[in-house]
């Protein structure tokens, strides 16, 4: 078997708490007075855009909140968008000295809006963690279609078993696992470090 080369890393649920998933909206719903239930709906109809690239923030928010008139900005509610993201310290820490260790490409690959997707980036400084960002919003390929997983590999370079892919999503990590990926399914990021290493993937 192939060494491991290659740490393809889920982001939400892994190094951080989710960005906006049903615990975000739900406490959104509830800060600004909305129906939870039709902002679940029109969300649904266009996430998979919004994640994909295919729809900005602008064109989200008119679709999901904005559809009628509010008595508060569209800038308010993305700083509550902005307010669920934490760090999962243990699991930050554990990513930044394998990057500093230098034995492993290190590479997003979560499915996220830009605008969510690039202020996590900054705040966090994943772009010390991270090589290259597969993000869905950039490459248009979500998890766990197929093709998010094939890109990447086309993109480094690297055979099946030459990767090992993170999540805490079952279905992200059996969709990987039938393409000949190597996984870790993320059940408790403060658990990450050793987890790792019983994989044989340390710093150094």
């Amino acid at each position: 078997m192939a060494k491991v080369s290659l740490l393809l890393w889920d982001v939400g649920g892994v190094l951080l708490t989710n960005a906006w998933d049903h615990a975000e909206r739900r406490a959104a719903a509830a800060e600004f007075h909305l129906d939870p239930l039709e902002l679940e709906r029109r969300h649904a109809e266009v996430d998979a855009a919004f994640e994909a690239g295919q729809m900005d923030l602008a064109g989200y928010l008119s679709a999901t909140v904005f559809y009628s008139p509010r008595s508060f900005t569209p800038d308010a509610f993305y700083r509550a968008m902005q307010r669920g993201s934490q760090g999962y310290e243990p699991a930050l820490a554990c990513a930044r000295s394998l990057r500093a260790g230098g034995q492993y490409v290190m590479a997003a690959l979560n499915n996220e809006s830009r605008k969510l997707n690039e202020f996590r980036a900054t705040k966090f400084h994943l772009c010390d963690i991270f090589h290259l960002f597969l993000s869905s919003c950039y490459t248009g390929r979500r998890k766990p279609d197929p093709g998010a997983y094939q890109y990447a590999l086309q993109v480094t370079q690297r055979t099946p078993d030459e990767a090992l892919f993170l999540d805490d999503r079952r279905e992200n990590v059996e969709a990987a696992d039938r393409l000949g990926l190597r996984t870790l399914w993320v059940r408790d990021p403060a658990r990450l470090p050793e987890e790792l290493a019983a994989q044989g993937i340390v710093a150094g």
